[in-house]
């Protein structure tokens, strides 16, 4: 490992719900809490997802955004934001008849999706580029919908995490860098572990990484049980790391992780116990390329 490993908190995600861990953050303030609590464990980045603070479910209501990016520049100006894109892209088909959406299709203009882009102006903002089998649902993002997103991103001054599920994204990734949509090398996340995506494996990430431009970045996880063994082989094989309540929400087998932070806090000892080290959120800026921490909120 020859520099430092970026370690990224993704703290409430949008499918882990509050029937599955009363530890998961729901309120604005709770969000903004296990941000902070987060960095000072060892994260220079935070992947945020908002709720309902009534119902616990997930939102992309701007204004909840607001307060917990507004949070987190007053009290924690350094840490880089990463703001999720992905709500939006569900769909549902009717047992009748396909071409009609049944409950829980959540498809939305591909502007809706990133409003809270263009008001809030992140660091970063997750980019997903695929177009898969989710459990029993179909997430849709076509290359159309994507070159739509990216722009209102570019504009914003926000630079895209692609969020790849599997090869095929990769090799989208690729023509929209060839035609301009995307500016290369780009930093990527290799999503694994999701059902009917990429699985774990260190084949699969020698594969994806074999996918991407050479001076890229990029960032490996696994949702549920092998959260924490992504962990080391993302950091084994160079890349950068994530963990959080959005990826799992146990700290050992049978054990519920109480925060966000004992999460980072395993995960740090993962690193160092392999011979490297966390990058801060300054260092993490100065690799990605990402604006000063001292810049003013918009």
């Amino acid at each position: 490992m020859s520099q430092a490993t970026i370690l990224t908190c993704a703290v409430t995600g949008n499918l882990t719900t509050p029937e599955q861990t009363p530890h998961l953050p729901i309120s604005t303030e709770q969000i903004a809490t296990a941000c902070i609590e987060a960095h000072d464990a060892g994260a220079a980045a935070v992947h945020i997802h908002v709720r309902d603070p009534q119902t616990g479910r997930p939102s992309m209501d701007t204004a909840l955004y607001a307060e917990v990016v507004q949070t987190l520049r007053r009290e924690r100006p350094q840490l880089i934001i990463n703001l999720t894109t992905g709500p939006g892209g569900r769909y549902v088909p009717s047992a009748d008849d396909p071409r009609t959406f049944a409950a829980g299709t959540s498809l939305l203009p591909p502007e809706k999706r990133v409003e809270h882009i263009t008001a809030l102006q992140p660091d970063i903002c997750s980019l997903d580029l695929n177009t898969m089998n989710s459990g029993e649902q179909v997430v849709m993002n076509t290359p159309a919908s994507i070159r739509r997103m990216a722009k209102v991103i570019r504009d914003a001054g926000c630079l895209p995490e692609l969020e790849c599920f599997d090869t095929g994204d990769l090799v989208l990734a690729q023509h929209l860098m060839a035609d301009g949509t995307l500016q290369a090398p780009g930093i990527f996340s290799f999503v694994t572990g999701v059902r009917y995506s990429l699985p774990f494996t260190t084949q699969a990430l020698q594969l994806a990484h074999s996918l991407i431009p050479p001076q890229a970045q990029w960032t490996a996880f696994a949702v549920g049980r092998q959260a924490f063994q992504c962990v080391a082989q993302a950091c084994l094989l160079g890349g950068n790391v994530r963990i959080g309540l959005e990826d799992t929400i146990y700290l050992d087998k049978g054990r519920l992780a109480t925060s966000n932070a004992e999460l980072v806090t395993k995960a740090r000892r993962i690193v160092e116990d392999l011979g490297g080290s966390l990058a801060s959120s300054e260092q993490a800026r100065q690799r990605w390329g990402l604006r000063p921490s001292n810049r003013q909120p918009a």
